[in-house]
Formats: structure tokens, sequence, C-alpha cells
């Protein structure tokens, strides 16, 4: 049976959540769905915390019927095939439902099996990763006696671009309280030719990088995991960079020489052609990430597998009714919730200026987004940037209580924000439509 909505939004996460509870603030007349198939909504920002054991993993979830404002149905279902020329999205089920504008924000796919090797890896419990289980991280660090602790990420755009080194700087801290790491190497390969894009940071990083004595390598593509000989193996390309937040920094890349291909300390190092293989006693990754399968095969997609969508109103390139924000759009900034958090009030003025006049608000996109990053038990950065890379503090985060001047450099009060502040902001602000 075929139902329509005024509005209809493909996806619980941050981004459909928000922009549905911000449209109802606004105007509790509009009819609005969500086809969002998990019972569970998850925090996932503090998952780095639950890895080294100072949050709650417990804490980070909530029922997503508790999270779904009144008025809006939310429909169990998966969203399967998009026919935008006739206003129609089919689920899994075969239901199929019409709407007048449509809401794209599934979120992203974690596709272990872009890397060969990786999944058998991940499911043998090899290989940890915050992003799909943290508690099984916590697990591994503490199983953890020394050797080489292995940190990577791979090439492909992944959420929140600076997480696979923030568990890195705790896990160092960690190894030290236990004695270990005098015994230990602790090793960051990543496909890039700087530990951030934003420069300040960067050098900020590089800093805390040089203090705990750990071994960075650039340009480093992962493209095979050996489960059982516990080899990752490397492509050394220049001419890549890693999604998200750690990009090519002006100023900051590194030549491609034999000191990048072969001085790994004391690591042991194998090469196969022109690959080289990093033996590990544990490896930590973020696992590459892609498009949901849904979306790739969809009209809506554009070369690269994301939604198509105007980097400053989000709307669609092609079909002027749809519109798309957070992970799953091609906007050329970081996957992050700071980011949705600037996102969705957009969207929302765009759709509701359409229903009253059929134009679109004045309202941009700036590219705005945040990484909070970790350096260790009570110390944190905070990045704040644009889609040009400019170091651009939040005024409005300038106003929380306990902040500090200067949120490019280590701080404690930064990690307050972290541990307590953002869950706050996020479960009690922008999960109930209120813009921050």
């Amino acid at each position: 049976m075929l139902k329509h909505f005024q509005i209809l939004i493909i996806g619980g996460g941050t981004a459909g959540i928000m922009v549905a509870s911000m449209l109802k603030r606004k105007s509790k007349s509009v009819n609005i769905a969500i086809i969002e198939p998990s019972d569970t909504h998850y925090y996932q920002p503090a998952w780095t915390l639950v890895g080294a054991n100072t949050y709650s993993f417990e804490k980070t979830a909530k029922p997503m019927g508790s999270l779904i404002s009144k008025g809006v149905e939310w429909i169990r279902e998966f969203a399967d095939k998009f026919e935008p020329e006739k206003n129609k999205v089919i689920t899994k089920n075969g239901a199929e439902y019409t709407y007048d504008y449509l809401v794209v924000a599934p979120g992203l796919k974690i596709a272990p099996e872009m890397i060969s090797g990786l999944k058998e890896a991940m499911d043998r419990g090899i290989v940890c990763s915050n992003y799909t289980n943290p508690k099984q991280t916590w697990e591994t660090l503490k199983k953890f006696k020394g050797g080489t602790a292995l940190f990577t990420q791979p090439a492909t755009p992944i959420k929140c671009g600076g997480a696979p080194q923030k568990i890195m700087y705790l896990a160092d801290e960690y190894f030290r309280k236990r004695e270990l790491r005098e015994h230990t190497d602790i090793v960051f390969a990543l496909p890039s030719g700087s530990i951030f894009g934003v420069k300040v940071i960067a050098d900020t990083l590089m800093e805390v990088i040089d203090k705990k004595d750990i071994n960075v390598r650039f340009f480093h593509k992962l493209v095979k995991v050996d489960p059982d000989k516990k080899i990752a193996w490397y492509e050394i390309e220049k001419d890549i960079t890693a999604g998200g937040c750690v990009t090519i920094a002006d100023g900051d890349e590194k030549s491609l020489d034999k000191d990048i291909q072969y001085n790994y300390k004391d690591v042991k190092v194998t090469r196969s052609g022109d690959r080289y293989g990093i033996y590990f006693d544990m490896m930590h990754l973020a696992p590459p990430q892609s498009a949901p399968d849904f979306i790739i095969k969809s009209p809506l997609a554009s070369e690269t597998g994301w939604v198509d969508v105007d980097k400053g109103t989000m709307q669609h390139v092609k079909y002027p009714n749809i519109f798309s924000l957070g992970d799953v759009s091609n906007l050329p900034t970081s996957k992050t919730g700071a980011a949705i958090r600037k996102q969705a009030p957009v969207v929302v003025a765009n759709i509701l200026k359409l229903i009253e006049v059929n134009t679109l608000d004045t309202k941009k996109y700036e590219g705005y987004t945040s990484c909070p990053l970790v350096t260790g038990y009570g110390k944190m950065v905070l990045a704040e940037f644009d889609y040009s890379q400019n170091f651009e503090p939040d005024p409005k985060l300038k106003q929380f209580p306990l902040m500090i001047s200067d949120s490019s450099k280590e701080h404690w009060r930064l990690w307050m924000l972290k541990k307590y502040g953002l869950p706050y902001l996020y479960w009690n602000k922008m999960m109930k439509g209120i813009e921050v």
C-alpha cells in the first residue's frame, strides 16, 4: 500500500534525528516520517573513550524510539530503492512511500572487505577497532604485553578522520602506566603526508608525536592484512590523501625518499615486491568506509558513490526536492557530528522555505566541522575548520563554561568538554532539535 508524507527522512542517525526534531520544533503541522531499521541509537564520538576504559559503553546507547519526536512516524524498515522522478522510496520489504521532500541521511557503511584479509582479522579478534567494537579495543589494550602496537587507517573517507590517532595517544599513556612503554614501539601508518589537514593543529599534534616518541609512517596505504603472521601490508604512494581530517597540509608535505620507506626504527618490517609489511603484536585501525550499497546504486549518487549535493545548500544537484547531509553526502568536509550540527539548520531552513514560498533560504553551510582530538587521559585539542581548512573556532563554543582561548593547544578543559559537555549537548540539545 502506497503511503505519502510531506517530508520523508532516510536514516535515524545524528543527521536524520536532528533534522526531524528541528522540523517539528519549527513547524508542528509538518507531516514527517523516518525510515530506520535499528532499535538503538549510539553516540559514537564517545567510543574512543570507551576503547580506553574512560567512558561507559552503555551510556552511548539509547532506544531509537525515545529520540524520535512526537508526531514523526517511525517506519522500521530498510530503504532499498529510489525513484526520484516519481518522488518514491521502496523498502526491502517492497513497501512504497512517496514524498514532497526527501532527506537522505543513512550514514555510511563499514567496509573491511575492501582490504584483503581485514574482515577475517577483525572477525578473529586479531585486529581491533573503536569503529566497530570499542569494548574489544579495551580488552586488546589490557592483554598487550609489549612489542609493536600498530595504529592505522585507510585511504577512503571515514567518520572522524582524527579518531584513528586519538586511541593511539590514550594507549601510549596506558602502556606507560603499566610500565610497558619501554618495551613497546608505537607505529602510526597513514596514507597522507600530514598528521592533520589544518596546519596549526598539525603542528600541535607533531609536538605530541615527538613527546610520546611515536613512529609515524606517512604515505602508507594499507592494502592487505595477514591475520596468521600478523603482518599489515602497505603500498607507499605519494599521490593519495586520506579521507576526513587527515590530508596534505600546506608546507607539511614529506618527500618520498628512502627514509620514508625504510626507517622504521626497531620495528620488524618485510618486503614483497613494491609492498612493505609491518609485523604487529596488536593492531587498531579505522576500517575502510563507503556509502551504503543502496545509495551507490541509486540515481542520487555521484561518481564517487556519495549523494551528490550542493555544498552550500545540501540540495541535490539534479532533484531540487531532495536534500542530503551527514556522512552519506559528498560534501567536501570531514564526516563528523559537529559538521551535522551546522548542516541540519540549513537543510531545515531550506525545506521550510520551499514549502512556504517555493524558494531556498539564504542560509549557507560554509563547511564548518570540528574534531575533538584527545591526546591523552585528561588532555585534548579541538580542531575546528571550514571548507578551506582554515582554523575557525565556533564563537558559540567559546561561550561554553570552562572553555579556553586557544583550543589548538592541549588542555584539560577541552577534555572535560569531550567527556561531559559534548555528550550533554548531543542528547539534550541536538537530538531534541535545538540549534547549538
